[in-house]
């Protein structure tokens, strides 16, 4: 096929500008209120947690009313919704999910106008049949299916005209949100976190790098017995043809499937995020329901390669030698070996026990042999970020910029198998997939010996 850019300027650009514009307006607004406060005689804590709880209010206010970057930031940046209490994030996370599901589609005209400009006048010769209907719309694009000129079922991606635009120029407004962060998280590098983001969200824009990512994981997982990826068709930069894949959606799974169904389902899930990298050398980075599938053989199908976090030495040796180690007990070599991969600024201290009390919950389905996930289960732990308070370990800690995508993706992952209630012997699987978490613990490489 071939490629050609549609140049489309983003519908009301000056009405987004003008709403992220307002999120540091906000902040010095509550930095004066708190500053009288303080003089007035209130205690000084008492006054930054009421003004990081206004603060992250109007945050998750804004970026929910916000499509393109802003919402794609707030989905990815997970680590403030688990810092957060239900009350401030609650109304933030339905407001993402009502945006999400009702994302207009666009107008059958429209459809017809890009794959014009993108593949041709002619463009109809690639297909048999073209159902004008899309079967899912998102914030970038939306997918229809077709018949292809050969008779394969496929389903076509089309970018939106102008997303590329919109989400660029919302990543620039946003660059402007440090102080703001920096309010919830002081121990955090929001900047550098930001500036991944905007890189990972301009390769998500780019179908043909997507195409690579999908061809490589329908190669690597050929005649799997637990996995199958759809494979690639044609693509150029906003348009993507991939071979059509029926299934349950891990949606109807969670809704109403069995205890067996729903063990299966999770186990295969965590397969597939740990064996990724290992076997294509890279990670799916949107492990949200919506992109996987159980089908009729039991595989686990995977869908929508647009975010991926290229690993090609598989995955940090340091991850898995970190769990063991906090396994062991060993809180000291735990913690500098967390400021040695950046997770603990050097300016920042950290309290041993506090950590191993955050860290706990995320490392206890690795210390044994079978765990089950459950709603409860993720509650419990949520609790133990909600305080506001300075001294909270949580807001301590930084997200170094080569953990921001497995960050999104264990934290995502969490919680689908929550919301699956999977129990399975996931330890097997960290074992036969994470390097260092089985070694021996005199392993040389060892960064914290």
């Amino acid at each position: 096929m071939p490629r050609f850019s549609v140049s489309d300027l983003p519908r009301r650009a000056v009405t987004r500008s003008a709403k992220l514009a307002t999120l540091p307006l906000g902040y010095a607004g509550r930095a004066a209120l708190g500053l009288g406060k303080r003089i007035g005689g209130k205690p000084a804590e008492i006054v930054a947690q009421e003004i990081q709880q206004r603060t992250a209010e109007q945050i998750f206010k804004v970026l929910g009313e916000l499509k393109g970057g802003a919402m794609k930031v707030g989905q990815a940046l997970s680590i403030f919704e688990a810092a957060l209490p239900q009350e401030i994030v609650g109304p933030y996370r339905a407001t993402l999910t009502k945006l999400q599901e009702s994302a207009p589609p666009l107008p059958v005209a429209t459809v017809h106008k890009v794959l014009t400009e993108q593949l041709g006048d002619d463009w109809r010769d690639y297909f048999e049949s073209f159902d004008d209907r899309p079967t899912a719309a998102a914030s970038i694009g939306q997918v229809h299916r077709a018949v292809w000129h050969d008779g394969r079922d496929v389903a076509v991606k089309i970018q939106y005209p102008g997303a590329g635009k919109a989400l660029l120029g919302d990543f620039a407004q946003l660059s402007r949100l440090g102080k703001l962060f920096g309010v919830l998280m002081p121990g955090l590098d929001i900047k550098a976190v930001l500036a991944e983001l905007r890189e990972r969200i301009a390769e998500e824009l780019d179908y043909l790098r997507e195409a690579e990512a999908q061809h490589a994981f329908a190669l690597g997982f050929m005649d799997d017995p637990d996995f199958h990826v759809p494979d690639v068709v044609a693509a150029n930069e906003m348009v993507l043809v991939t071979e059509w894949m029926d299934g349950t959606p891990l949606s109807q799974v969670i809704a109403d499937g069995t205890k067996e169904q729903c063990d299966h389902a999770g186990l295969l899930f965590v397969r597939f995020l740990f064996c990724s990298p290992a076997r294509v050398g890279m990670l799916h980075a949107d492990p949200h329901p919506g992109n996987f599938r159980i089908l009729d053989n039991g595989k686990l199908g995977v869908l929508d390669f647009g975010a991926v976090n290229r690993l090609p030495d598989g995955y940090p040796r340091s991850f898995g030698q970190l769990t063991r180690i906090f396994n062991q007990g060993d809180m000291d070599s735990v913690v500098a070996g967390l400021r040695a991969e950046g997770f603990i600024r050097p300016e920042i201290e950290v309290d041993g026990d506090a950590l191993r009390s955050f860290l706990s919950p995320y490392v206890e389905p690795t210390a044994v042999e079978e765990f089950t996930f459950s709603r409860e289960w993720f509650q419990a732990q949520a609790a133990s970020v909600t305080d506001f308070r300075p001294t909270n370990v949580v807001r301590q800690l930084n997200l170094p910029v080569s953990y921001v995508l497995i960050h999104r993706v264990h934290a995502a992952g969490v919680g689908v198998l929550c919301q699956l209630g999977t129990t399975a012997r996931f330890r097997d699987e960290v074992i036969r997939w994470v390097p260092g978490f089985a070694d021996d613990p005199d392993d040389e490489a060892l960064p914290v010996s």
